[in-house]
């Protein structure tokens, strides 16, 4: 008795594998699908020379929100889970150039080497790493940037896109002093409340008083004294034993 014949799949179907055999997208592609699927939206590629060579997406902060959606809901990309959130601090920086130009040296036009300075305001970075715990791939990396590193900047939250990054932001708030909008639960998580200043700037200077130091000791306890009168009943006293 002759076998039945097994369903063989139309070409069509067969030149559609699912999602998940998907190879990972590029950058440049994820930027122009991204772009097209959220109005307005600016993408940028930030390349990343070191040895990781792990490029990220620069995302404009009034769109951030909506191109991560898209990010997250893509039933290509799929990048569902955020694994780490944290903060960046840039300077103010001056960059230097040497250019070759052409001027006349007593008269005779020369190649002549002719340095430039450019100056870049700084600001601050949240970074964001994105995998698909759908489709088994990843890292994707998304970043946004203040305007500037002055006090109270600004970006929006992704905690209502991420849920994992609640605690992150709350980090990166404290520690760098950005403050997340639409974040549900803002506050400092690691430092006191009355802590002034972000330990994690690049221009952090350490003070030597710590008024607000719940628990001073050590070389901490040894730069508080400095700053205030002398108690004679009080210090000195963790090194009086008990006389036999």
């Amino acid at each position: 008795m002759a076998a039945e014949p097994k369903d063989v799949p139309s070409p069509d179907e067969a030149a559609d594998p699912p999602a998940s055999l998907l190879a990972m997208e590029t950058l440049e592609q994820i930027k122009v699908r991204a772009e097209l699927a959220v109005p307005g939206a600016k993408v940028d590629i930030v390349p990343n020379p070191g040895p990781a060579q792990q490029s990220s997406l620069l995302l404009d902060n009034e769109h951030a929100s909506a191109v991560a959606r898209f990010l997250r809901d893509d039933p290509v990309l799929r990048l569902d889970f955020c694994s780490n959130a944290t903060g960046v601090d840039w300077l103010d920086r001056r960059v230097k150039k040497t250019l070759k130009v052409k001027k006349v040296v007593d008269g005779e036009e020369k190649e002549v080497d002719e340095t430039t300075e450019e100056f870049f305001p700084g600001y601050l970075e949240a970074v964001y790493h994105l995998y698909s715990m759908t489709h088994k791939h990843g890292p994707v990396i998304i970043r946004m940037r203040t305007t500037d590193r002055a006090e109270g900047a600004h970006l929006p939250s992704l905690t209502p896109v991420y849920r994992s990054a609640e605690f992150q932001e709350r980090e990166i708030f404290d520690l760098y002093g950005v403050n997340f909008d639409g974040h549900p639960d803002l506050r400092r998580i690691l430092m006191w409340d009355e802590f002034e200043d972000y330990p994690m700037r690049k221009d952090y200077r350490e003070p030597d008083d710590y008024e607000f130091e719940p628990t001073p000791h050590d070389d901490v306890l040894e730069k508080a004294r400095n700053h205030y009168a002398a108690r004679p009943q009080l210090d000195g006293a963790e090194n009086i034993t008990a006389q036999q």
